[in-house]
C-alpha cells in the first residue's frame, strides 16, 4: 500500500511517501516539501499547494492519505491561514482516493515513537531508523510528513476512528 503524508501549511506543505508491504515493513518512496512564495496573493498560493497536491497524486498514485490534524499555539491569523491550506488539501485528497485520514500530533507522536511527548529531535530520528534512512529527513515539515504516513501505516487498521466521515 501507498500512503501519502502531509503536513499542513501555507507557505510550506510537506509531504512524505511510503509503501508499507504485506508484512507491515514501511519504506521511504519520497519526501520533500511544496513551496508557495509569500509575494504570491493568498488565493494564488492555495492554487499551487491543490497543484502540488495532485502532482504527487498523479506521480505516485497513493491508496490512502494521512494529514495532521490543525494545532493553534499562540498565532491565530497563522493558524487561520493554515487552516485554509489544509480544507484545499482535505479536498484533493478526498476528490483524488476517498480515503483521507487525520491524526493530531500527540497521536502522530505516540504511534511513530511510542511516547506522545516526543520532541522534535527524537521523532525524526525514529523516522530515520524506521525508514532506514541514512540521515534524518530535511526539511522538518518532509520529516513531519513522513511521521504522519508513518503514523497512519501503524494505525489504519483502526480507520474507522480516525477517517472523515
Amino acid at each position: 500500500m501507498v500512503i501519502l503524508g502531509l503536513d499542513p501549511g501555507y507557505g510550506t506543505m510537506g509531504y512524505g511517501v511510503i509503501e508499507k508491504d504485506a508484512r507491515g515493513n514501511c519504506s521511504a518512496v519520497d519526501y520533500g516539501v511544496v513551496k508557495t512564495p509569500a509575494s504570491e496573493n493568498f488565493a494564488v498560493r492555495l492554487c499551487i499547494l491543490e497543484e502540488g497536491v495532485n502532482a504527487l497524486f498523479d506521480r505516485f498514485h497513493p491508496e490512502e492519505a494521512a494529514m495532521e490534524e490543525l494545532f493553534f499555539s499562540k498565532n491565530v491569523t497563522t493558524g487561520i491561514a493554515v487552516a485554509h491550506a489544509r480544507g484545499v488539501m482535505l479536498l484533493t485528497c478526498n476528490k483524488r482516493c476517498g480515503r483521507i485520514f487525520e491524526y493530531t500530533p500527540n497521536q502522530i507522536k505516540q504511534a511513530v515513537t511510542g511516547y506522545g511527548g516526543a520532541d522534535k529531535g527524537q521523532m525524526q530520528r525514529v523516522i530515520a531508523s524506521l525508514l532506514r534512512l541514512r540521515s534524518v529527513p530535511r526539511p522538518d515539515d518532509a520529516a513531519d510528513a513522513l511521521a504522519v504516513a508513518l503514523c497512519h501505516a501503524f494505525t489504519n487498521r483502526f480507520s474507522g476512528m480516525f477517517g472523515i466521515q
